[in-house]
């Protein structure tokens, strides 16, 4: 097809989300180079991040611009083989085991403390806050903290698991507020250095390591945003991990991503730039993978909460900018906004969710009030 062609086919299925090229609104799309139709067209989402990352388009309102064009289904326009590549190499190879367990550390947690002190605010929670009472950032995430630990019923000289801790964060609260010790795991080096500094004074063991190694007994299990890397061909063996580690009275927290229909399908840009060998879950998955070893006490979904939390996110990072672009190069930060900005968009028209399970081994004699 003819440049021009390709124009008037993407003018036309942008004009279905109500998005206009070059148009005055800050949801419209601003092209600076008329190559971006058949990139994007050859080679989907993938063409689409890269040409903004390269300064081919623009918009105002990135997120309000994706939040119109996942509403109408325009991404279903946009399969290609990159596509189809990616979702065959997350269904049937194994990206999560043995070293390649560390590669999500490496490419992505490992980029610079600096970057995520900047961007994620007074702790280092790289998670959706909870905003049922908040108002700001800060409160959201130590509202979830606080909820996670009510959850669990924790109580002081307790044991607890954080398997994928981070930057410590979620320990650290734990165990100040309500009197536990802990075991963090992560594959991220920086992380590890970091919290293991943070929890320094308090009873928390900070390791890297793969939660497949772990075999010892706990109290109470949290996993807090780490069940997007796991993958669907390891959703058994880390619900198995979880429950071989939980005491049969205890309780297990799970916070992750979630999504509302079938299997998803690996997007390609997010792959390749951000988050390799991740997948979001689907409650099918999720669902078949703990049968036989826990009761699902509660399924907790609070998504539309994630919008609000990436959009504090983006506004901590184009205001901390000035000092970050030292250490990062403009192509680095309009990819970092593009991330943001479509991310914000999959929570606001409700593509994905952000599930809290509350599993027990055997059901809670009499059943069990989760709080909110």
């Amino acid at each position: 097809m003819s440049q021009d062609s390709l124009k008037s086919r993407a003018a036309t299925l942008l004009e279905h989300a109500g998005i206009l090229l070059d148009g005055s609104r800050p949801t419209d799309m601003r092209v600076h180079d008329e190559r971006l139709y058949a990139r994007v067209f050859a080679h989907g989402s993938l063409g689409l991040g890269e040409s903004y990352m390269d300064g081919w388009w623009d918009s105002e309102d990135l997120p309000g611009l994706f939040t119109r064009v996942l509403g109408a289904q325009l991404d279903n326009e946009l399969k290609t083989l990159d596509t189809l590549l990616a979702h065959l190499k997350a269904r049937f190879i194994n990206l999560q085991r043995g070293d390649h367990a560390f590669d999500i550390g490496r490419v992505h947690y490992d980029l610079g403390n600096d970057l995520f002190q900047a961007m994620l605010g007074k702790r280092l929670v790289y998670s959706c806050g909870y905003w049922a009472q908040a108002n700001n950032l800060d409160d959201a995430q130590e509202a979830k903290l606080d909820l996670i630990c009510r959850k669990l019923r924790l109580q002081p000289g307790q044991r607890v698991l954080d398997i994928g801790c981070g930057w410590g964060e979620a320990l650290k609260f734990a165990a100040e507020r309500y009197g536990v010790q802990g075991v963090g795991v992560t594959v991220s080096k920086e992380q590890a250095a970091y919290a293991r500094e943070l929890c320094s004074g308090l009873p928390i063991d900070i390791r890297l390591q793969d939660y497949r190694e772990l075999n010892e007994p706990f109290d109470a299990i949290f996993s807090i945003g780490m069940f997007e890397h796991v993958g669907a061909l390891n959703y058994r063996t880390y619900f198995e991990v979880a429950r071989r580690c939980l005491r049969d009275d205890g309780l297990f927290v799970l916070h992750s991503i979630g999504s509302n229909g079938s299997p998803s399908r690996p997007d390609p840009w997010i792959e390749k730039y951000i988050f390799p060998n991740s997948m979001i879950p689907a409650a099918s998955q999720v669902a078949e993978a703990v049968q036989n070893l826990f009761v699902v006490e509660d399924w907790h979904n609070f998504g539309a909460d994630y919008d609000l939390t990436l959009s504090a996110w983006r506004a901590n990072f184009d205001a901390a900018w000035p000092q970050l672009s030292a250490n990062y190069d403009d192509r680095f930060r309009r990819m970092w906004r593009f991330y943001l900005s479509v991310s914000a968009a999959v929570f606001r028209s409700r593509r994905d969710q952000l599930w809290q399970l509350t599993l027990s081994p055997h059901g809670v004699p009499g059943g069990y009030r989760v709080p909110r």
